[in-house]
Protein backbone atom coordinates (compact mmCIF):
# COMPACT_ATOMS: atom_id res chain seq x y z
CA UNK A 1 0.00 0.00 0.00
CA UNK A 2 1.52 3.50 -1.26
CA UNK A 3 2.18 6.24 1.06
CA UNK A 4 -1.43 8.33 1.77
CA UNK A 5 -1.35 12.00 0.93
CA UNK A 6 -1.16 14.32 3.94
CA UNK A 7 -5.22 15.20 4.25
CA UNK A 8 -6.31 12.35 2.55
CA UNK A 9 -5.93 9.60 5.33
CA UNK A 10 -8.42 6.44 6.26
CA UNK A 11 -8.32 7.79 9.77
CA UNK A 12 -11.69 10.52 9.68
CA UNK A 13 -13.35 7.07 8.39
CA UNK A 14 -12.26 4.89 11.02
CA UNK A 15 -13.39 7.13 13.56
CA UNK A 16 -16.85 6.62 12.71
CA UNK A 17 -19.47 4.36 15.15
CA UNK A 18 -20.12 2.07 12.13
CA UNK A 19 -16.33 1.26 11.41
CA UNK A 20 -15.74 0.08 15.01
CA UNK A 21 -18.65 -1.97 15.09
CA UNK A 22 -17.58 -4.66 12.36
CA UNK A 23 -14.19 -4.50 13.42
CA UNK A 24 -15.78 -5.67 17.38
CA UNK A 25 -18.10 -8.23 15.40
CA UNK A 26 -14.80 -9.58 13.86
CA UNK A 27 -12.67 -9.30 17.06
CA UNK A 28 -15.68 -11.33 18.96
CA UNK A 29 -15.81 -13.64 16.02
CA UNK A 30 -12.16 -14.66 16.73
CA UNK A 31 -12.47 -14.73 20.62
CA UNK A 32 -9.60 -12.39 20.36
CA UNK A 33 -9.63 -12.42 24.10
CA UNK A 34 -8.46 -15.80 24.36
CA UNK A 35 -5.04 -14.57 23.03
CA UNK A 36 -1.97 -13.63 24.53
CA UNK A 37 0.53 -12.66 22.12
CA UNK A 38 -1.73 -10.20 19.06
CA UNK A 39 -0.21 -8.26 15.88
CA UNK A 40 -2.43 -5.68 15.01
CA UNK A 41 -1.07 -5.11 11.65
CA UNK A 42 -1.05 -1.79 9.85
CA UNK A 43 -2.88 -0.79 12.93
CA UNK A 44 -3.38 3.09 11.54
CA UNK A 45 -4.80 4.84 14.92
CA UNK A 46 -4.59 2.71 16.94
CA UNK A 47 -8.42 2.13 17.59
CA UNK A 48 -8.27 -1.65 17.02
CA UNK A 49 -5.79 -2.29 19.45
CA UNK A 50 -8.11 -0.38 21.79
CA UNK A 51 -10.23 -2.79 21.33
CA UNK A 52 -8.50 -5.74 21.71
CA UNK A 53 -7.35 -4.33 24.41
CA UNK A 54 -11.09 -3.98 26.05
CA UNK A 55 -11.33 -8.23 25.52
CA UNK A 56 -8.02 -9.37 26.71
CA UNK A 57 -8.83 -12.13 29.59
CA UNK A 58 -5.41 -12.49 30.81
CA UNK A 59 -4.13 -8.91 30.18
CA UNK A 60 -0.88 -9.62 33.08
CA UNK A 61 -0.08 -11.97 30.52
CA UNK A 62 -0.69 -10.21 27.23
CA UNK A 63 1.42 -8.34 24.52
CA UNK A 64 0.48 -6.58 21.39
CA UNK A 65 2.51 -5.19 19.12
CA UNK A 66 0.66 -1.99 16.80
CA UNK A 67 2.47 -2.45 13.67
CA UNK A 68 2.13 0.21 10.90
CA UNK A 69 4.67 1.52 7.78
CA UNK A 70 3.70 4.84 9.03
CA UNK A 71 5.68 6.63 11.52
CA UNK A 72 2.73 9.84 12.08
CA UNK A 73 0.22 6.55 12.17
CA UNK A 74 2.11 5.25 15.13
CA UNK A 75 2.26 8.29 16.75
CA UNK A 76 -1.31 8.69 16.38
CA UNK A 77 -2.19 5.02 17.98
CA UNK A 78 0.07 5.44 20.87
CA UNK A 79 -2.08 8.79 21.72
CA UNK A 80 -5.34 7.08 20.95
CA UNK A 81 -4.15 4.44 23.47
CA UNK A 82 -2.19 5.95 25.83
CA UNK A 83 0.38 4.66 28.53
CA UNK A 84 -0.49 0.82 29.29
CA UNK A 85 1.82 -1.11 31.17
CA UNK A 86 -0.48 -3.74 31.54
CA UNK A 87 -0.62 -5.32 28.88
CA UNK A 88 1.92 -4.18 27.09
CA UNK A 89 1.97 -2.47 23.86
CA UNK A 90 4.76 -2.75 21.67
CA UNK A 91 4.84 -0.30 19.01
CA UNK A 92 6.79 -1.44 16.21
CA UNK A 93 7.50 0.48 11.97
CA UNK A 94 8.02 -1.54 9.24
CA UNK A 95 6.17 -2.96 6.16
CA UNK A 96 4.71 -6.62 6.44
CA UNK A 97 6.93 -8.49 4.23
CA UNK A 98 9.38 -7.86 7.15
CA UNK A 99 7.28 -9.17 10.01
CA UNK A 100 8.54 -12.08 11.52
CA UNK A 101 11.68 -9.91 11.78
CA UNK A 102 9.85 -7.04 13.40
CA UNK A 103 8.59 -9.47 16.14
CA UNK A 104 11.34 -11.79 16.74
CA UNK A 105 8.93 -14.19 17.93
CA UNK A 106 5.89 -16.21 17.15
CA UNK A 107 2.05 -15.19 18.11
CA UNK A 108 -0.71 -16.48 19.05
CA UNK A 109 -2.63 -14.42 16.05
CA UNK A 110 -2.33 -11.75 13.43
CA UNK A 111 -5.39 -9.03 12.85
CA UNK A 112 -5.66 -7.45 10.23
CA UNK A 113 -8.62 -5.15 9.17
CA UNK A 114 -9.99 -4.03 5.92
CA UNK A 115 -6.52 -4.28 4.41
CA UNK A 116 -5.87 -7.41 2.68
CA UNK A 117 -7.52 -6.36 -0.71
CA UNK A 118 -4.14 -3.66 -1.22
CA UNK A 119 -1.90 -6.86 -1.00
CA UNK A 120 -1.22 -7.54 -5.00
CA UNK A 121 0.56 -11.10 -3.81
CA UNK A 122 -1.74 -12.24 -1.40
CA UNK A 123 -0.38 -15.69 -1.61
CA UNK A 124 3.33 -14.63 -0.78
CA UNK A 125 1.17 -12.34 1.73
CA UNK A 126 0.08 -15.88 3.66
CA UNK A 127 3.11 -16.90 4.07
CA UNK A 128 4.87 -14.45 5.83
CA UNK A 129 1.90 -14.30 8.25
CA UNK A 130 2.10 -18.16 8.50
CA UNK A 131 5.68 -18.03 9.34
CA UNK A 132 5.13 -15.34 12.30
CA UNK A 133 2.58 -17.53 14.34
CA UNK A 134 2.34 -20.17 16.49
CA UNK A 135 0.72 -23.55 15.43
CA UNK A 136 -2.90 -23.33 16.34
CA UNK A 137 -2.64 -19.59 16.26
CA UNK A 138 -4.97 -17.29 14.51
CA UNK A 139 -5.06 -15.01 11.46
CA UNK A 140 -8.26 -12.44 11.34
CA UNK A 141 -9.21 -10.23 9.16
CA UNK A 142 -11.92 -8.47 7.26
CA UNK A 143 -12.61 -6.52 4.23
CA UNK A 144 -15.35 -4.66 2.20
CA UNK A 145 -13.76 -5.13 -0.83
CA UNK A 146 -14.57 -7.96 -2.26
CA UNK A 147 -17.13 -9.60 -4.70
CA UNK A 148 -20.10 -9.63 -3.15
CA UNK A 149 -19.94 -6.24 -1.10
CA UNK A 150 -22.45 -4.27 -2.79
CA UNK A 151 -26.22 -5.83 -1.99
CA UNK A 152 -27.88 -5.62 -4.90
CA UNK A 153 -30.35 -3.12 -3.62
CA UNK A 154 -27.31 -0.45 -3.28
CA UNK A 155 -26.45 -0.51 -7.08
CA UNK A 156 -28.96 2.67 -8.16
CA UNK A 157 -27.16 4.96 -5.40
CA UNK A 158 -23.66 3.79 -6.35
CA UNK A 159 -24.59 4.34 -10.22
CA UNK A 160 -26.39 7.67 -9.55
CA UNK A 161 -23.35 8.84 -6.93
CA UNK A 162 -20.66 8.11 -9.59
CA UNK A 163 -22.48 9.64 -12.88
CA UNK A 164 -23.10 12.55 -11.25
CA UNK A 165 -19.33 12.96 -9.70
CA UNK A 166 -17.83 12.30 -13.29
CA UNK A 167 -20.55 14.98 -14.61
CA UNK A 168 -19.20 17.09 -12.44
CA UNK A 169 -16.01 16.51 -12.85
CA UNK A 170 -15.90 17.38 -16.72
CA UNK A 171 -18.42 20.11 -16.53
CA UNK A 172 -16.65 21.86 -14.05
CA UNK A 173 -13.21 21.20 -14.52
CA UNK A 174 -12.69 19.51 -18.22
CA UNK A 175 -11.18 16.25 -16.91
CA UNK A 176 -12.17 12.65 -17.10
CA UNK A 177 -11.00 9.49 -14.79
CA UNK A 178 -8.04 7.72 -16.80
CA UNK A 179 -9.40 4.47 -16.49
CA UNK A 180 -6.28 2.13 -17.01
CA UNK A 181 -4.97 3.47 -13.88
CA UNK A 182 -7.15 1.34 -11.64
CA UNK A 183 -5.78 0.94 -8.53
CA UNK A 184 -5.12 -2.59 -6.66
CA UNK A 185 -8.01 -2.35 -4.69
CA UNK A 186 -10.17 -2.03 -6.94
CA UNK A 187 -8.99 -5.90 -8.04
CA UNK A 188 -11.24 -8.06 -5.90
CA UNK A 189 -12.23 -11.22 -5.03
CA UNK A 190 -14.69 -13.57 -3.94
CA UNK A 191 -14.94 -15.05 -0.71
CA UNK A 192 -14.76 -18.57 -1.81
CA UNK A 193 -11.05 -17.57 -3.55
CA UNK A 194 -9.98 -15.77 -0.49
CA UNK A 195 -10.75 -19.16 1.57
CA UNK A 196 -8.83 -21.31 -1.21
CA UNK A 197 -5.92 -19.08 -0.78
CA UNK A 198 -5.86 -19.65 2.96
CA UNK A 199 -6.42 -23.03 2.76
CA UNK A 200 -3.63 -23.52 -0.07
CA UNK A 201 -1.33 -21.14 2.23
CA UNK A 202 -1.76 -23.85 5.32
CA UNK A 203 -4.65 -22.32 6.91
CA UNK A 204 -7.48 -24.11 8.36
CA UNK A 205 -10.61 -21.96 8.46
CA UNK A 206 -12.00 -21.86 11.63
CA UNK A 207 -15.21 -19.12 11.47
CA UNK A 208 -16.25 -16.88 8.32
CA UNK A 209 -19.18 -14.47 8.09
CA UNK A 210 -20.28 -11.98 6.05
CA UNK A 211 -21.59 -9.30 8.46
CA UNK A 212 -24.44 -6.61 6.84
CA UNK A 213 -23.88 -3.44 7.95
CA UNK A 214 -26.05 -0.16 7.53
CA UNK A 215 -23.45 2.95 6.51
CA UNK A 216 -24.93 6.06 7.31
CA UNK A 217 -23.83 8.91 5.04
CA UNK A 218 -21.07 9.98 6.79
CA UNK A 219 -19.64 6.56 6.06
CA UNK A 220 -19.49 7.47 1.64
CA UNK A 221 -19.01 11.25 2.75
CA UNK A 222 -16.07 10.13 4.65
CA UNK A 223 -14.25 7.34 2.53
CA UNK A 224 -14.37 9.73 -0.66
CA UNK A 225 -12.13 11.46 1.15
CA UNK A 226 -9.71 8.73 1.38
CA UNK A 227 -6.68 8.73 -1.45
CA UNK A 228 -7.40 5.25 -2.53
CA UNK A 229 -10.75 5.37 -2.67
CA UNK A 230 -10.47 8.33 -4.91
CA UNK A 231 -7.80 6.68 -7.32
CA UNK A 232 -9.90 3.56 -7.28
CA UNK A 233 -12.94 5.25 -8.82
CA UNK A 234 -11.39 8.50 -10.43
CA UNK A 235 -7.98 7.22 -11.56
CA UNK A 236 -5.74 9.92 -12.78
CA UNK A 237 -7.58 13.02 -11.09
CA UNK A 238 -5.94 15.27 -8.72
CA UNK A 239 -6.86 14.25 -5.29
CA UNK A 240 -8.52 17.77 -4.06
CA UNK A 241 -10.78 17.72 -7.32
CA UNK A 242 -11.64 14.16 -7.15
CA UNK A 243 -12.54 14.35 -3.48
CA UNK A 244 -15.02 17.68 -3.88
CA UNK A 245 -16.91 16.06 -7.02
CA UNK A 246 -17.25 12.94 -4.87
CA UNK A 247 -18.50 14.62 -1.31
CA UNK A 248 -20.64 17.04 -3.50
CA UNK A 249 -22.46 14.27 -5.74
CA UNK A 250 -22.42 12.45 -2.35
CA UNK A 251 -24.56 14.56 -0.64
CA UNK A 252 -27.10 15.44 -3.52
CA UNK A 253 -27.53 11.80 -4.70
CA UNK A 254 -28.13 11.41 -0.75
CA UNK A 255 -30.83 13.82 -0.77
CA UNK A 256 -32.50 13.01 -4.12
CA UNK A 257 -33.20 9.61 -2.64
CA UNK A 258 -34.53 10.39 0.16
CA UNK A 259 -31.55 8.10 1.81
CA UNK A 260 -30.92 6.67 5.48
CA UNK A 261 -28.44 4.47 5.26
CA UNK A 262 -27.14 2.75 1.99
CA UNK A 263 -25.75 -1.06 3.33
CA UNK A 264 -22.47 -2.79 2.95
CA UNK A 265 -21.36 -6.06 3.20
CA UNK A 266 -17.97 -6.83 5.09
CA UNK A 267 -16.14 -10.18 4.69
CA UNK A 268 -15.30 -11.48 8.24
CA UNK A 269 -12.52 -14.85 8.24
CA UNK A 270 -11.05 -16.39 11.25
CA UNK A 271 -8.10 -19.00 10.31
CA UNK A 272 -6.10 -21.00 12.05
CA UNK A 273 -2.45 -22.27 11.23
CA UNK A 274 -2.85 -25.35 10.53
Amino acid sequence: MAQTAQGYSFSKFAGLDFYAEVNAATLDLAQIGKQRNIVDLSCGNGGISKQILERLEDAKHSVIYAIDHSASALRDARENIGDRTDPAVKYVQGEVQNLSELLGEKVDSIVYFNAIHYVPDKAALLKMIREAIKPGGTFVFNSSFFKGAHPPETDLFARKWMMKSLRMLKREYGLRAIRADKTEARQQLTPEEYYELLRDGGFEITAEEIHRIEVPIDGWYDISGFQDFIEGVMPGVPLEIARECLQKACKETWEEMELDTVPRNWMMVVASRA
